[in-house]
């Protein structure tokens, strides 16, 4: 499983970069493929500039890859699906031999550039709200609208519900959440209302630097966002990764689907922990495993073994 935006923090890639060559080498390789030193940003911030979503998006791709790069190296086992979060499914892709690493980086980066020119800084968000169904929180979203946007963009466990759209009417439909028994809400380090319909100008776009780039049937499937489905062909994974942009993340039925086909062990490669709390909430029969640091990855590979 691989991490979206929301788990980036200044020095992520710190203790990977000490313990294993091939993170230092695949930062270097980013760095020739974007055209600047995103190495310099990951380590040493400032964390405003990371958390902006053009930054954020190859940032996140670098640390996925980087760091599933690292469990390779260090004689982790090969998964038989993949699956990323939001943005973590270009991660998966790559991963998976669909997409090349550096068109992949150049592509993210374009993505959050279109995110953050379809609403200006400032006048979007997301943030996350806790303790209250699903459908109570769609019914709030379209109380308070008022003529703006705000919708439920990530499906992320029971009770656990990202929100996006106008700032204003987010923070309408937080006030009116915690109202309704919410137990929660807070906004996101994502300046982008990611998933929400403010995207589909920016999906448009999206789809013609897709339509350029070279996609393989990836080597290992990855169950998508959009669909809950492992699109095999380039032309399925292109229209998925389009609709994805302005679509919401499905990921409580991604996380049962790996589970329905008899999948035990889910490992989360890159920053936090994020997934794998999720797929404990959605699913506490699923052992899951995060490799948020270099001792973590150590941990788990010594898990794997007994």
């Amino acid at each position: 499983m691989f991490p979206g935006q929301g788990s980036q923090s200044v020095g992520m890639l710190d203790s990977f970069s000490a313990a294993w060559p091939v993170v230092a080498e695949t930062v270097q390789e980013a760095n020739a493929a974007l055209g600047f030193d995103i190495g310099a940003l990951i380590a040493a911030g400032p964390a405003e500039t990371l958390n902006l979503t053009e930054y954020t998006q190859p940032a996140m791709l670098l640390a996925g890859v980087a760091v599933y790069r690292a469990w390779q190296a260090a004689g982790g086992a090969t998964p038989v699906r993949m699956a990323g979060h939001s943005l973590g499914e270009y991660t998966a892709y790559v991963c998976a031999g669909a997409l090349d690493f550096a068109p992949a980086l150049r592509l993210v980066r374009l993505r959050g550039q279109l995110m953050q020119a379809a609403v200006p800084e400032g006048e979007g968000g997301m943030a996350a709200v806790l303790g209250l169904d699903d459908e109570a929180l769609r019914s709030v979203c379209r109380e308070v609208a008022g003529g703006e946007v705000v919708e439920a963009v990530n499906l992320n466990a029971p009770g656990q519900v990202v929100i996006a759209g106008h700032r204003s009417a987010i923070e309408r439909a937080l006030a009116a959440a915690r109202e309704r028994g919410a137990r929660r809400g807070v906004f996101l380090p994502v300046s982008a209302p990611c998933h929400s319909s403010l995207m589909a100008p920016a999906a448009e776009h999206l789809g013609e630097a897709l339509a350029a780039i070279e996609i393989r049937p990836p080597v290992i499937p990855v169950v998508n966002n959009v669909d809950v489905a492992t699109p095999e062909t380039p032309e399925a994974i292109r229209a998925s990764l389009v609709r994805q942009l302005h679509s919401p993340v499905r990921w409580v039925e991604t996380v049962q689907w790996l589970a329905g086909r008899g999948i035990g062990r889910l490992v989360e490669c890159g920053p936090g922990k994020v997934l794998t709390g999720l797929a404990r909430r959605i699913d506490r029969g699923l052992a899951a495993v995060s490799l948020h640091d270099a001792d973590a990855l150590s941990a788990a590979l010594v898990g794997e073994e007994a």
